[in-house]
């Protein structure tokens, strides 16, 4: 998962997708398809390698590599809630454990 100091190196190489697929498409006289499997995110998959050490292939799988996208760990399971705002785990049905803060 990236913070999102992490998430700011990686996200500018994934924002200009349109760009990166028309250039490769260019480069390499193919379709549509094939420039977009091909041509888009491979700047994004390498400052994603240099953060975390692990070699992902699938540049769209990063999207849901962003901490600030879910919510707190589960209390009973530990998998993360599926968003902040989750009342419950997706994984285990456990309801969210909410931290009182007030003094009383």
């Amino acid at each position: 998962m990236l913070t999102e100091d992490e998430w700011e190196k990686v996200a500018p190489s994934l924002a200009n997708a349109v760009t990166q697929i028309k250039a490769y498409r260019e480069l390499h006289q193919c379709t549509l398809a094939e420039a977009s499997t091909k041509g888009f995110g491979l700047e994004a998959l390498i400052v994603y390698e240099r953060i975390t050490g692990f070699k992902e292939t699938n540049p769209n799988t990063l999207f849901h590599h962003r901490l600030s996208i879910y919510g707190p760990p589960c209390s009973e399971c530990g998998k993360p809630l599926r968003t902040p705002q989750a009342r419950y785990c997706a994984m285990c049905s456990t309801e969210r454990v909410v931290k009182d803060n007030s003094v009383g």
